[in-house]
């Protein structure tokens, strides 16, 4: 036997054993590919739809959850937390035992300690204290759970940002939206299940931050554009009619269809689901997308202008979608990291979001949709008591990156209204009472959307993965 028979009796044989394991009745093909694709491996019946509604453990107080997320890191003594006794020590070195075990991102650890130049006020009949900043959300203070004594692992942008998204500091854990929608489905047809949106800079996390992990890609964000069509190439090219398109897309799914009944790839499936979603969407997100249909009244209220990318705009559009079954809107605004004039900054950014965020909870509130919908405010950490800067003002007078105390809000949703939970120290450096950790905060939602957080499980290289990792504790005294 030559060389060249030798080589084609291995192919022969090869091709054999190919289409053993394919064809087999006994279905060994069909098993060998599944241990490969381990637990990206679905079922694979006939029309499956990944995003379909699904029932969650328990029943949910909450549907939907608006994100509402300042990267970058607002000043909760800047705006929530009133530190008088911050103004006794203005001007002295943080006492030295606080700093043990610290790490500060920026400044020296010997940096001087710095009382805000806001005033305080008490709101509502709860009494919360904002400060002067804040013009628009004393309106809504009874509305408001505010948490004062929030907690988290990570003290840069990046990985804090991370953290927060999906409870891990390593990229490659699925977002909150993505546990969200894997749990729930979606009750849109039209408009995908989980959207993305973005106003001033752009995030440290960059896509891990609605990415879903190791979760099928179905589950994951989908940002919109900032102008124009929400997704690129969403308007047909020219010379292709709307009954040419849904040929080809037919014939697209069946080609696809028949694949995953084959495989029971989970990413055939998304394959699927986003080529038919960007069909409806043609329909759907232009009329979505359309502002100045919402009442002249409605506009004013969020200050929103029609055609722009605004943080307003953006609040508005997250009502929109939630009315439209979207399960999870994430809004993204980059623009807190004030390690240089904290004050005018807290001041331009209040004026861009203060109004927006306020009027979203009473327009949700007017629709009654705030009762089922959670909104969440807040960073991924907050700002050091700390000045970075000199006291004097001979350089920039801002805050570093602070992890041990920080403050969010939340409404809505099965929250209960109307309180202030948790407490920090005399000078805003540690919690001092009811501390919340981020993985303590992600089960509480959870809680509130049905889930037990411990239970919302993905299997994924031999062990079962969730939101929480191996922590967090539903927060009761957080509860209505």
């Amino acid at each position: 036997m030559n060389f060249n028979e030798e080589i084609m009796g291995e192919a022969k044989r090869q091709v054999t054993r190919r289409h053993f394991f394919r064809d087999c009745s006994i279905g060994l093909g069909s098993l060998a590919l599944s241990s490969l694709l381990g637990d990206r491996a679905i079922g694979a019946e006939k029309g499956a739809n990944p995003l379909a509604p699904k029932r969650p453990h328990f029943p949910a107080r909450a549907k939907r959850v608006i994100y509402l997320f300042q990267a970058g890191g607002p000043s909760q003594l800047e705006l929530f937390d009133h530190k008088p006794g911050l103004a006794k020590y203005n001007g002295q070195p943080c006492p030295p035992e606080l700093l043990k075990g610290q790490t500060l991102a920026f400044i020296k650890p010997d940096a001087a300690l710095f009382s805000t130049q806001f005033k305080f006020a008490r709101h509502g009949q709860s009494g919360a204290e904002m400060s002067e900043a804040l013009i628009h959300l004393p309106k809504v203070a009874d509305r408001l759970t505010i948490i004062r004594s929030m907690m988290t692992d990570a003290v840069n942008h990046a990985p804090a940002q991370i953290m927060m998204q999906t409870g891990s500091v390593q990229f490659g854990r699925p977002s909150f939206g993505s546990w969200i929608t894997y749990g729930l489905g979606s009750e849109s047809q039209d408009l995908p299940a989980f959207v993305v949106l973005s106003s001033a800079g752009g995030t440290s996390g960059g896509s891990s931050l609605w990415g879903s992990g190791f979760l099928p890609t179905v589950y994951q964000g989908v940002p919109f554009r900032r102008g124009g069509d929400p997704i690129l190439s969403l308007a047909n090219p020219r010379g292709i009619s709307r009954e040419v398109q849904r040929d080809t897309l037919d014939a697209l799914k069946d080609l696809n269809q028949h694949l995953l009944e084959k495989t029971g790839d989970a990413e055939i499936a998304t394959r699927i689901n986003s080529f038919e979603m960007a069909y409806r969407m043609q329909e759907s997100a232009p009329e979505l997308m359309d502002l100045s249909k919402e009442s002249q009244s409605t506009i004013e209220l969020y200050g929103a202008e029609p055609g722009k990318n605004t943080y307003a705009n953006n609040c508005l559009l997250a009502r929109r979608l939630v009315e439209r079954g979207v399960r999870f809107v994430q809004l993204y605004h980059e623009a807190w990291d004030h390690h240089g004039q904290v004050h005018k900054g807290t001041i331009a950014q209040c004026k861009e979001t203060d109004q927006a965020n306020t009027a979203l909870l009473i327009d949700l509130q007017q629709r009654g949709l705030l009762d089922d919908t959670i909104v969440i405010w807040g960073g991924e950490f907050g700002r050091t008591p700390m000045i970075q800067g000199e006291p004097d003002g001979s350089n920039a007078l801002g805050r570093d990156h602070h992890n041990r105390a920080f403050t969010m809000w939340v409404a809505g949703g099965g929250f209960k209204p109307g309180i202030t939970h948790g407490e920090t120290d005399e000078i805003g450096f540690n919690v001092a009472r009811d501390p919340v950790h981020v993985h303590d905060l992600h089960a509480t939602l959870l809680h509130l959307l049905g889930f037990n957080h411990e239970k919302l499980t993905y299997r994924f290289q031999g062990r079962d993965f969730r939101l929480t990792d191996v922590h967090g504790v539903v927060q009761e005294a957080l509860l209505a």
